[in-house]
């Protein structure tokens, strides 16, 4: 693994039934400030992945280390106090509660915190201005664009260190999809999130990120910099890992 990774996961074995293991040892780093992204054929292990380093699931071989400390059997409310976000491939919002509600929730461990809560949620508002144009709106009745950015901006509530973020474009219309990339690239700069993202959309994804990791099976098949996946390497890659 790599010495600086803020992200450490090695040789971590998963799944959601005993004795059947989605990842098989699969191992990366994530380094700081980082967009690392992790590609690869539909069931190749991408989303248990993030839901094992949030804690949704628990590795039983292998370790996930996050600033250098263990995670890996932690629950997901204490990965989440520890300075990691995590944005699910469905929109993450409270559909009848508002918008600024909505960022409430995102801000609910330090909800005691009143001072920390309002200077949050100003800086959201001064970030994402169509939400603080709409902060007494339902979330039900924002529109796919919006919605995402509310889930983005709930979680940007805590300034988490670490952002994973999974398949933030699935089921987007095509003008939408930019947007999405521009949210993360936002909550990248001026928060200074590293980001861990899951996308299918695999093209557009490479373009913004840094590192990538292409998965199949649950083991890593390739790995590198972003400039060395190009299109063509890629179709190649994929078609490898569908024919086996």
């Amino acid at each position: 693994m790599t010495a600086d990774a803020i992200l450490a996961v090695d040789e971590v074995y998963a799944g959601y039934q005993s004795g059947i293991d989605i990842l098989q040892g699969l191992s990366l780093a994530v380094r700081p400030r980082s967009l690392t992204l992790v590609i690869g054929p539909n069931g190749a292990g991408k989303s248990t992945l993030l839901r094992a380093v949030f804690g949704f699931l628990k590795p039983h071989a292998g370790s996930i280390r996050f600033q250098g400390a263990p995670i890996s059997a932690l629950d997901p409310f204490e990965v989440k106090a520890r300075g990691i976000g995590y944005v699910p491939q469905e929109i993450n919002t409270f559909p009848y509660l508002t918008v600024e509600e909505n960022l409430r929730m995102g801000g609910w461990i330090f909800r005691r915190d009143k001072t920390r809560l309002q200077r949050q949620m100003a800086r959201v508002y001064e970030i994402f201005p169509p939400l603080a144009e709409r902060r007494r709106t339902r979330a039900s009745e924002l529109s796919g664009g919006q919605g995402r950015m509310l889930s983005v901006a709930r979680e940007m509530m805590t300034e988490p260190v670490l952002m994973l973020v999974d398949e933030p474009t699935a089921g987007l219309a095509p003008n939408l999809v930019d947007q999405v990339y521009e949210l993360l690239l936002t909550a990248r700069q001026t928060i200074g999130s590293t980001i861990l993202l899951v996308d299918q959309n695999i093209e557009q994804a490479v373009a913004h990120a840094d590192h990538v990791y292409m998965v199949n099976l649950g083991r890593i098949k390739a790995e590198g910099p972003a400039r060395d996946f190009p299109p063509e390497r890629i179709a190649s890659l994929i078609q490898e890992c569908l024919l086996g």
